[in-house]
């Protein structure tokens, strides 16, 4: 089809999140008692100060040896934040719900009512094409694995996870995974995984509403540490500790921010274009320039026209249709939310 010269990117557009996940709670508890997960006490967050080494890189260059001698030999005192399972348990229980909404593609706010109409359209042939199932089968998948777990998923020896369907309080339906028997690199799934993953794809279509209870139980062994979200303090005069960890509540108790756990289940996006001099790096979040802070790089260049907002903007106004796995790619970014209008 001919370029649409006259539709225009709207410089309002705006797109909630479908995929609205809690913060994340710990508790602690014995392997032998994982049936009663939910009478499991929380893991509360307590201060340690230590005395460590200095051991950062330090500015040798035109330094006065003497002066860095001395600062090198000097301690290095902290005050950190830990959380560490009680030494008579062995388990950490993680527990969050997950609502999936329906109306992915569809803006909450939008102020060119042609481009949304072409929105619209453009959303209504993806999904009579593909329908949600590939996109809720990998959200299934990451659930499946406990890829939410992060750093806590390294240490297990063993982890199950239990995601419940439930309507009014009551759990309509439940599926239990071996996480370690599920890969974080692929998305080849199981009956159990399709079987979760065509209950996300209905809510995603608007066909019901769909909350899901999921908990982790790993476990880690008695009296070690464990991991939630660190905060990020951008006022250092606040405070004197080197590490705050994210906790909620009176009793101090360890927890996840909701959006680390939306980053791990929306970790599914494989049809980045890979760099040639680069190992398999795996799945990565879906982001619109595919961002990966950890590692300082972004897979989705803007001069590679596999972008979000090039894909999106051939597609809508120059009708050129993505290939099947951009367009997956498309909708996750809008299932994912964000602002992306064309303003100044």
């Amino acid at each position: 089809m001919a370029k649409n010269d006259t539709l225009k990117t709207a410089s309002v557009l705006a797109f909630e999140r479908k995929l609205d996940p809690s913060d994340a709670l710990f508790s602690a508890g014995s392997w032998q008692d994982k049936a009663q997960h939910s009478q499991w006490p929380g893991l509360p967050v307590r201060e340690k100060s230590v005395r460590g080494t200095i051991s950062n890189r330090l500015k040798a260059k035109d330094q006065d040896p003497a002066k860095l001698d001395a600062a090198i030999e000097n301690p290095n005192l902290q005050t950190v934040d830990v959380a560490a399972l009680p030494h008579d348990a062995d388990t950490l229980a993680v527990h969050f719900t997950l609502r999936v909404l329906a109306g992915a593609g569809n803006p909450s706010a939008c102020n060119n009512a042609d481009y949304q109409a072409k929105l619209k359209q453009t959303v209504s042939g993806y999904v009579s094409n593909h329908g949600f199932s590939e996109l809720a089968h990998r959200y299934a998948c990451n659930l499946a694995n406990g890829r939410f777990l992060w750093r806590n998923r390294l240490k297990a020896d063993e982890i199950e996870v239990i995601v419940s369907q439930t309507k009014g309080g009551a759990v309509e339906k439940q599926w239990t995974f071996n996480a370690l028997d599920h890969s974080t690199r692929d998305f080849e799934g199981t009956d159990a995984t399709r079987e979760l993953g065509d209950v996300i794809a209905s809510a995603l279509a608007g066909e019901h509403f769909l909350l899901l209870d999921v908990v982790a139980l790993a476990r880690i062994g008695a009296g070690q540490e464990v991991f939630p979200s660190q905060e990020l303090i951008l006022d250092r005069t606040r405070g004197d500790k080197s590490k705050t960890l994210y906790h909620i509540g009176d009793d101090m108790n360890a927890a996840i921010h909701s959006q680390k756990l939306g980053n791990a289940l929306r970790t599914i996006d494989t049809w980045y274009p890979m760099p040639e001099d680069a190992a398999d790096l795996g799945p990565i979040a879906v982001e619109p320039y595919g961002s990966v802070t950890t590692q300082g790089a972004a897979y989705r260049q803007p001069k590679q026209k596999v972008d979000f907002y090039n894909l999106l903007d051939n597609w809508l106004l120059k009708d050129e249709v993505p290939s099947t796995e951009n367009q997956h790619f498309v909708m996750a970014t809008l299932i994912r939310g964000g602002v992306f209008g064309d303003a100044g």
